[in-house]
């Protein structure tokens, strides 16, 4: 026979024999430096596409990043994993009606970094436009996430697909419990951030707001902690501003908001409690003006930060008066 069958993301497909990688990639028409591809659930290198040649039964998945700033004070930057950051406003790239809409709520927001998820490459429209076309990876970081992982496995592999097509080891891990409450899956998910620490990734967690957790993730080795503020998506803002607290004074590394947020004042109210930062995506993208409220979060995170600097002033049950006393006429 001439012909080989093969599994292409999901899909029974007959190749010509022999065939490579980087020949398979040629007749999809799909250009090889934007794509990452796995052969039997290991992720192939691109430098070694011309050399692998495919065999009878082989599973390939081809996948690609889809939708999932302005300077700040230099005294105060963001830093992560040892990286700078001018913005401590972190974004995502799903929800948006089109590319488009999406590369200019990103920019309204001043975002450096921009969550991605890592989804199979439409393999029926090769020319199908890409985020990477609107969202210039050269200027914002990418972090690919692992948005619709219930298990370890899962996160682990597409986090490895993630680096081979990207070549960014700053990634975020999140394994949900169920698709209900997109609650995190705590068990699995520290041991998929141990599995990917030893690989040499820089792993930002997302987790629920317990303390111990965020402990155990710091110590673990992860570079940032991510406690929800509320479930994902349901913009109920900050609900446990206590707890919130006590990750934030134990831990030595950033800790960054993440879902939850639903308005700019969420995002203020995060920033004066002293959170190094805060990630949104539904707040913005789902907003009837979603380039309006990204410049809106830009503003709240900014002036949140600059509160918490400042230092509030403390509660007190009795009136204090602003004028001084001294000098009244009565």
């Amino acid at each position: 026979m001439n012909t080989i069958q093969i599994t292409l993301n999901g899909e029974e497909k007959s190749i010509p024999r022999p065939s490579t990688i980087h020949q398979l990639l040629q007749e999809l028409k799909l250009d090889p430096a934007k794509v990452a591809v796995e052969r039997n659930l290991t992720v192939a290198p691109r430098q070694q596409f011309q050399q692998i040649e495919l065999a009878e039964g082989d599973k390939i998945e081809v996948v690609h990043f889809i939708g999932g700033g302005s300077a700040a004070d230099d005294a105060d930057p963001l830093i992560i994993a040892g990286k700078q950051f001018n913005s401590r406003l972190l974004v995502g790239t799903g929800k948006y009606k089109d590319f488009e809409e999406t590369a200019r709520a990103i920019a309204a927001s001043g975002a450096d970094i921009v969550t991605v998820a890592v989804r199979r490459v439409n393999i029926s429209d090769p020319n199908a436009t890409l985020l990477t076309d609107y969202v210039d990876p050269r200027r914002y970081t990418y972090l690919p996430n692992t948005a619709g992982c219930y298990n370890a496995e899962d996160a682990v592999r597409t986090l490895r697909l993630a680096r081979e097509a990207g070549g960014w080891d700053m990634v975020k891990l999140e394994v949900l419990s169920d698709a209900k409450y997109l609650w995190p899956n705590n068990p699995e998910t520290i041991k998929a951030a141990e599995l990917l620490i030893k690989d040499g990734f820089k792993v930002m967690v997302y987790t629920t707001d317990d303390p111990y957790l965020c402990k155990l993730f710091e110590e673990m080795g992860c570079v940032a902690v991510m406690p929800l503020a509320a479930p994902i998506g349901s913009g109920l803002g900050i609900r446990n501003p206590y707890t919130l607290r006590i990750i934030i004074e134990q831990a030595n590394i950033p800790v960054l908001v993440d879902a939850g947020v639903g308005t700019a004042s969420d995002a203020a109210i995060a920033m004066e409690l002293g959170c190094d930062g805060v990630l949104m995506n539904t707040a913005i993208a789902g907003a009837k003006d979603p380039i309006r409220m990204a410049r809106a979060m830009k503003k709240a995170v900014e002036a949140g930060r600059d509160a918490f600097l400042a230092g509030r002033i403390p509660k007190k049950l009795y009136a204090t008066a602003s004028s001084p006393l001294d000098g009244m006429m009565v």
